[in-house]
């Protein structure tokens, strides 16, 4: 009698499975690490724009809020946006910074200036800075984003910022006044990192009342 001898080895069509299931199970591990390594550099980007934008807004709303522009004389008692007995003596604050009012303040406020530089919330508004474009809240233009004393926060390119300040209503407290004053100011800070991704933080900041003062 003639007995078949036993198969040794695989055959063509286990081969070709074992190829199959092993690329699909190489291209899943690829596919796992492409996002790992992407997914790796976004968190430095969003944790350097976060940082940024908290720094600014800080800065931001540590100033004050009163109705008069801080280099007014009656800035600090003042109760009312107008000039006249029991207000302001010469200038009212205004959204955006304020032009030269003689004789307390000689030449238009910006961020940097050593004589008239940026002293309340109101003056930020519209700030843009690393864009590009020298302005009252940025003197470089390209050279990074900076804190209010001209030091770099962060890489210094690859990171934009801009800050927009307006009347917000909140916790009760109505946006505008009987005389249509901003109580309440709405400050974003928006931050932009080279992914291109903004990163915006909000803060509130309520006027300064001086007939609450003991």
């Amino acid at each position: 009698m003639c007995t078949r001898p036993k198969q040794r080895g695989i055959s063509l069509i286990e081969l070709i499975m074992f190829i199959v299931i092993v690329s699909v199970a190489l291209a899943g591990i690829l596919l796992v690490m492409n996002v790992t390594t992407r997914g790796s550099v976004d968190p430095l980007i969003h944790k350097q724009s976060l940082a940024i934008a908290e720094s600014l807004l800080e800065e931001v709303e540590l100033m004050p809020f009163t109705y008069c522009d801080p280099n007014d004389p009656t800035a600090a008692t003042a109760t009312s946006a107008t000039v006249g007995a029991g207000a302001c003596t010469v200038q009212v604050e205004n959204i955006g910074p304020e032009a030269a009012f003689a004789p307390y303040q000689p030449t238009t406020e910006t961020r940097y200036s050593t004589s008239t530089p940026f002293d309340n919330v109101n003056d930020y508004n519209g700030c843009q800075m690393n864009t590009g474009t020298i302005n009252g809240c940025d003197s470089t233009g390209t050279g990074g984003i900076r804190d209010i004393n001209n030091s770099l926060i962060g890489p210094a390119a690859g990171y934009s910022a801009s800050v927009a300040v307006a009347a917000q209503a909140f916790s009760g407290i109505a946006a505008l006044d009987a005389n249509s004053t901003a109580q309440v100011l709405l400050i974003t800070v928006t931050v932009t990192g080279p992914d291109g991704l903004p990163v915006v933080l909000q803060g509130i900041r309520t006027r300064y009342d001086p007939t609450a003062m003991p």
